[in-house]
C-alpha cells in the first residue's frame, strides 16, 4: 500500500517536496536532538490524492493518520479523546515553499467538554484549560466551517468591557467558561450544529480544511506573485500540543537568528509571556523584545541562544524560529529560512561568504533577484505607511515610492514641476506625446494599460514609480478629477503617494526614505560579474538614463529609442512639419533641423559610453502619435508651415491608419521616405566621427526595425550604407559600424536565415513579438487576462515572462536559423523580457549575447544572468 504518512523520525530536510518545509524541518530538528514537540506528517501527496478524488479524504489515508496517532500516544504517554490524560494536538498547513501566513492553522485539537475538564484536573490548572477551549473553538469554527472570527473577537471584547479588563491575560476561569458556552452559541447559531466533540472527527475535518486552504484566494494570489507551482500541494503536521498559555513561566514567541530588516548578526525576535503562537502576530497584546528574555528566564534564553547557533550553522542561512515554553521548558515548533528584506539578504549572503560558511556561487543563489528593486528607489517610511489610508490598487508597473500633487496633461505637469511642484501625472493612459511630462514628474498613475503599456515601459526605463491600470479610479482628463468607487472626488493640485511596487494609491502625503546601495550590493554584483556569461546592456535615450545605468553596472546601450529624443517640446514641431510635408525639398529642410539636433543627442551617448557598444533603433513609431491632436496646436503649425487650418486638417486626416501599430512604421516608413533614415544614419555617423576624433573609440550599432522580408532589409542598408560612406567620403575617415535588425514579426522569425545574409546582428523586439504571436494588445490585454489567469488558461503574462512554447519557440528557431547563415551572429534582447529573471534563464540557454533593459532592472538582469549560469553548471555536474 502507498505510504501516505510520515514519523517526524522518517524525514529529513531534503524531502520538503514530500513532507512541506514545515514537516522536512520539523523531522530534521527531531533528528538533531532538539526539543521538538514529538508529532508526524500527512504528505503533500495525500493532499493531490484529495484534490484528485475530488475532495475527498480517502479512509485508507485516515487508517494510516490513526496508526500513526497511536505511535503518538506512545511517544507521549497520553491519549487522544482520553478524559483523564488527554493527548491534544496542533493541526498545520506545510507546503513545500514558505507561504507565511497564507494557510490555516488548528491549535488544541482533541479538546471537547470532558477532556477539557480532565486537562483541568490533570494541570490543576482549569483557567489555561478552558483558555485553550476558548482558542480551539473559535479557530475551529473560523478554519473549519469559516466562521468570521470577528464573530468570536466581539464576544471576547464584550466580556473585557463589561469587566473592565484591558488584556486577555485578566480573564478568570469564570469569565472564560462564560466565553467557552458563547462560543459553542456563536458555532450552533452559525452551523446549524452543536460543537463536534469527537476528537477522530476533529481532527478528520482540520486535515480537509487544510488541504482547502492550499486553494483559498490569499494562498492563490501568494503563489501566483511567487510563481509558485500549485501542483506541489500542502502536508499537513500533526504535532503534540506543548502550551504557553499556563502563567508567568510559560509563553510563545518567534526568533530570527540575524536581523531580518537590517542582516545585523543578532538574534531579532519578539515573545510572549502567558501566550499561545498566534497571539504574537494577532497583536492583542504588545510583545517583548526577545532581549528581555534574558532577565526573566535566563537559563532558557542561553538556550534559546545557543539552538538559533546551532539551526544557523546546521542550515547555513538565516532562520526564522518559532517556539514555546512551558512551564520554564523551550521547545522548538519550526525553523524556515528567514525572509529578509533586500538589504538584509545581501548582507547575510556577503556575511556567510566572509565567514566561511558558503561558497560566493551560494550566496548568488540565495538572493533573490526580485528583491532588488527595494534597493534601487525611493521607499515609504514603513510608520507612515501604516498610518496611510488606501484609495485603490492598480499594477505594480514600476516599482519605488512617490508623493505629490495630481496632475491631468504632461504639459501642465511640466509647468507645475517648473514651480517647484511634486507632480504625480494622472492620465487615462500615457502616450509617447507625454515623455517630457512623465520625465518631470515624480511618478505616474493610469487607469488603464498593463505591466508592458507605454506608461509602465516607460516609467521603468526612467526609474519612476508607476501603476497601471488602476480601474478603480475613473480619471476624468477634461473635468480634472478623480472619482474612487465610493463617490469621493480627488481634484487637481490634490496630494497623493503612489507605492509603485505594491500598486497601492494613497490619499495624502506620506514620509519618503531614500534608497541606498554600495557595501555589500557592489560586493555581491562583482561576484555575479565573475560568473554570467550574457552581457547586461540597458534600454537608454538620454545621457541621464545611460549614466544612472553605468552606475548600475550595464555594459553598453542595448536599445535606443530615436523617437524618444523628438518628443521634446522644442523639436516635436520639427518633426509634425517633417511628416505633414508634402513634398521632398520641404520634408528635407526640417530634416537638416532635426539633423543637427540628434547629433547633439548622439555624440554625447557615445562620449559616455566611452567605447562600450551603443545600439541605435532608427525611427519606429506610426507617424500618428507624433501629430498634433488639438484645435490650439493645429492652428499654431498651420502658423509656422504657412497652412490654411483646413489645408493642415486634411493632411492629418489622409494619415489616419485603422490599425496603426500593423502600420505605416518602422521599416516601412523608411521605404516611403528614405530621406528620413538617411538624416538619422547622417547623425550617427557624423556624431561618431566627432567622438573619434577626441579619442574615444565608437563602433555604432543602427538597428532596422520592423522588417518583415530579406528584401526589405537589403533596400534600406543599401540606402543607409550610401548616406554613411558620403560622410566618410568627406571626412576621410572610416569607421566600424554594424547594420543589423530588430527580430519582432514572426515571418523575421521563420525566414531568419535569409534575413541575416544582410544583418550583422539580430536584436529580439519581445515585446511586438508576443503582441504580434497572441494577438493581444498589449496596451488592452490587461482588460482580459485577469480571467486567464483565474481560470489557469495562462499561468503568467505574456508580455511579463516569456512564453516558451510559443514566442520563446519563434525565438529560438531565429537563433537557430540565423546561425545557419553566420554561425557568429551578434544576438541579444531589447524587449522588456530583458530585465525579467525567468525570461534571462531562457535567453541564457539559448546562447545569447546580450540583454538589454531599463536602468533599474541592470542589476536584477545581472543577478539573474549569474543564476542562470550556476544552474547550468549544476546541472551539468549533476549530469
Amino acid at each position: 500500500m502507498r505510504k501516505f504518512v510520515y514519523q517526524f523520525s522518517e524525514g529529513s530536510k531534503e524531502m520538503k517536496n514530500l513532507l512541506g518545509g514545515k514537516g522536512a524541518n520539523l523531522a530534521e530538528m527531531t533528528n538533531i536532538g532538539l526539543p521538538v514537540p514529538p508529532g508526524f506528517i500527512i504528505s503533500t501527496a495525500a493532499c493531490n490524492d484529495y484534490t484528485n478524488s475530488n475532495k475527498q479524504l480517502s479512509e485508507d489515508i485516515f487508517e494510516e493518520v490513526k496508526i500513526h496517532l497511536a505511535e503518538l500516544e506512545r511517544q507521549t504517554g497520553k491519549t487522544f479523546g482520553l478524559k483523564e490524560n488527554p493527548l491534544l494536538v496542533s493541526v498545520r498547513s506545510g507546503a513545500p515553499f514558505s507561504m507565511p501566513g497564507m494557510m490555516d492553522t488548528v491549535l488544541n485539537l482533541g479538546l471537547n467538554d470532558a477532556t477539557a475538564k480532565g486537562l483541568a484536573s490533570l494541570t490543576n490548572d482549569s483557567r489555561s484549560a478552558l483558555d485553550s477551549y476558548r482558542r480551539f473553538i473559535q479557530m475551529f469554527g473560523d478554519v473549519v466551517f469559516e466562521i468570521p472570527s470577528y464573530h468570536f473577537e466581539q464576544a471576547l471584547t464584550q466580556i473585557k468591557k463589561t469587566n473592565n479588563y484591558l488584556l486577555d491575560t485578566e480573564l478568570t476561569t469564570e469569565d472564560l467558561s462564560e466565553l467557552v458556552a458563547t462560543y459553542k452559541t456563536i458555532f450552533t447559531q452559525a452551523t446549524g450544529q452543536n460543537f463536534p466533540q469527537e476528537p477522530l472527527e476533529q481532527l478528520r475535518l482540520a486535515i480537509i480544511a487544510v488541504f482547502n486552504s492550499w486553494m483559498n484566494s490569499r494562498a492563490v494570489i501568494y503563489r501566483k506573485l511567487n510563481n509558485i507551482d500549485a501542483s506541489f500541494g500542502t502536508a499537513v503536521n500533526i504535532q503534540a500540543m506543548v502550551f504557553g498559555n499556563t502563567g508567568e513561566t510559560s509563553g510563545t514567541g518567534i526568533t530570527f537568528t540575524r536581523n531580518p530588516s537590517t542582516g545585523e548578526k543578532a538574534i531579532f525576535g519578539e515573545f510572549l509571556l502567558n501566550a499561545q503562537g498566534e497571539d504574537v502576530v494577532a497583536g492583542i497584546r504588545t510583545p517583548e523584545p526577545i532581549k528581555a528574555l534574558e532577565k526573566r528566564m535566563p537559563i532558557v534564553y542561553n538556550e534559546l541562544v545557543k539552538t538559533c547557533e546551532l539551526l544557523e550553522n546546521h542550515y547555513l542561512d538565516m532562520q526564522d524560529i518559532e517556539f514555546t515554553i512551558e512551564k520554564e521548558k523551550l521547545f522548538i515548533l519550526q525553523t524556515r529560512s528567514g525572509k529578509r528584506t533586500a538589504k538584509a539578504a545581501i548582507q547575510v549572503a556577503v556575511d556567510l561568504v566572509h565567514e566561511g560558511r558558503i561558497t560566493k556561487a551560494e550566496a548568488l543563489m540565495r538572493v533573490e533577484t526580485k528583491q532588488l528593486d527595494q534597493l534601487l528607489h525611493p521607499t515609504f517610511v514603513e510608520s507612515a505607511l501604516k498610518v496611510g489610508q488606501v484609495l485603490a490598487t492598480g499594477l505594480p508597473a514600476s516599482p519605488g515610492a512617490a508623493t505629490g500633487q495630481i496632475y491631468f496633461s504632461a504639459k501642465e505637469a511640466v509647468q507645475a514641476v517648473e514651480r517647484g511642484i511634486s507632480v504625480i501625472l494622472v492620465r487615462n493612459e500615457t502616450s509617447p506625446e507625454d515623455i517630457e511630462g512623465m520625465a518631470k514628474s515624480a511618478a505616474i498613475l493610469t487607469a488603464h494599460g498593463g505591466m508592458t503599456s507605454h506608461a509602465a515601459v516607460v516609467a521603468r526605463g526612467m526609474g519612476k514609480c508607476c501603476i497601471a491600470g488602476c480601474s478603480e479610479l475613473i480619471i476624468n482628463e477634461k473635468e480634472k478629477t478623480i472619482v474612487l468607487k465610493n463617490g469621493t472626488q480627488l481634484h487637481e493640485g490634490e496630494q497623493i503617494s503612489l507605492n509603485g511596487t505594491s500598486g497601492k494609491v494613497y490619499l495624502g502625503e506620506i514620509e519618503l526614505t531614500e534608497a541606498a546601495i554600495g557595501g555589500h550590493f557592489d560586493e555581491l554584483m562583482t561576484w555575479a560579474d565573475e560568473e554570467k556569461q550574457l552581457m547586461i546592456r540597458v534600454n537608454a535615450d538620454t545621457p541621464a538614463d545611460f549614466k544612472k545605468a553605468l552606475l548600475f553596472g550595464a555594459e553598453g546601450i542595448g536599445l535606443c529609442r530615436t523617437e524618444h529624443m523628438f518628443f521634446d517640446e522644442k523639436r516635436i514641431p520639427y518633426v509634425r512639419q517633417m511628416i505633414l510635408a508634402e513634398s521632398l525639398a520641404e520634408r528635407e529642410s526640417v530634416l537638416t533641423t532635426l539633423k543637427e539636433m540628434q547629433k547633439e543627442d548622439f555624440t554625447a551617448l557615445f562620449r559616455i559610453a566611452d567605447g562600450r557598444a551603443v545600439n541605435i533603433r532608427l525611427l519606429d513609431p506610426p507617424l500618428h502619435e507624433f501629430l498634433p491632436t488639438t484645435n490650439r496646436e493645429i492652428e499654431q503649425l498651420a502658423s509656422e508651415m504657412n497652412r490654411t487650418v483646413p489645408q493642415l486638417t486634411k493632411r492629418i486626416h489622409s494619415l489616419t491608419e485603422t490599425n496603426p501599430m500593423l502600420g505605416h512604421r518602422g521599416s516601412r516608413l523608411a521605404i516611403t521616405f528614405p530621406e528620413i533614415y538617411q538624416m538619422q544614419a547622417e547623425a550617427i555617423m557624423e556624431s561618431a566621427v566627432i567622438v573619434h576624433d577626441e579619442g574615444i573609440t565608437v563602433h555604432p550599432e543602427i538597428m532596422i526595425p520592423l522588417i518583415a522580408t530579406k528584401s526589405e532589409l537589403k533596400y534600406i542598408k543599401k540606402e543607409i550604407k550610401h548616406a554613411i560612406h558620403s560622410i566618410f567620403d568627406k571626412e576621410r575617415v572610416v569607421l566600424p559600424y554594424d547594420i543589423g535588425t530588430m527580430i519582432e514579426i514572426p515571418r523575421a522569425c521563420v525566414t531568419a536565415d535569409e534575413i541575416a545574409e544582410e544583418a550583422q546582428f539580430f536584436s529580439f523586439g519581445t515585446n511586438d513579438l508576443t503582441q504580434l504571436t497572441y494577438g493581444f494588445s498589449r496596451d488592452d490585454a490587461a482588460k482580459f487576462l485577469g480571467d486567464y489567469y483565474e481560470k489557469n488558461i495562462l499561468l503568467n503574462d505574456p508580455f511579463v515572462t516569456i512564453d516558451k512554447a510559443g514566442v520563446g519557440a519563434l525565438v529560438e528557431m531565429a537563433v537557430t536559423r540565423g546561425r545557419m547563415t553566420h554561425a557568429n551572429l551578434k544576438m541579444g534582447v531589447c524587449g522588456e523580457h530583458g530585465g525579467d529573471p525567468d525570461s534571462i534563464r531562457f535567453f541564457h540557454q539559448l546562447g545569447l549575447s546580450y540583454v538589454s533593459c531599463s536602468p533599474y532592472r541592470v542589476p536584477i538582469a545581472r543577478l539573474a544572468a549569474a543564476q542562470a549560469s550556476l544552474n547550468e553548471k549544476k546541472m551539468l555536474t549533476t549530469v
